[in-house]
């Protein structure tokens, strides 16, 4: 029945061969998994990573913007200090 369900979230169309396979596949899978409750966890904290990873923020202190004829400088068409695109909506 889980098979039936996952397929047609995935609009998969499945033979009752596959639905047979696949239903043994994931069986086997959720098994080999479930072998994680058998492991000794005391002590151990949970992790959100393997690797100890940290961000690396750099200071956030305003500094001079772009000067607009600067950012304009390579706009392959502009107008009066803007970029000028081509109409999107009718």
């Amino acid at each position: 029945m889980e098979i039936e369900h996952v397929a047609m979230l995935a609009r998969l169309q499945l033979t009752e061969d596959e639905k047979g396979l696949f239903s043994k596949q994931v069986g086997s899978i959720i098994d080999y998994v479930d072998k994680l409750n058998d492991l000794d966890t005391t002590g151990i904290e949970p992790t959100a990573h393997v690797l100890p990873i940290k961000n690396v923020f750099r200071e956030d202190k305003a500094t001079p913007s772009l000067p607009p004829d600067a950012a304009l400088s390579n706009a392959p068409d502009k107008d009066v200090g803007f970029y000028r695109v081509p109409k999107i909506i009718e």
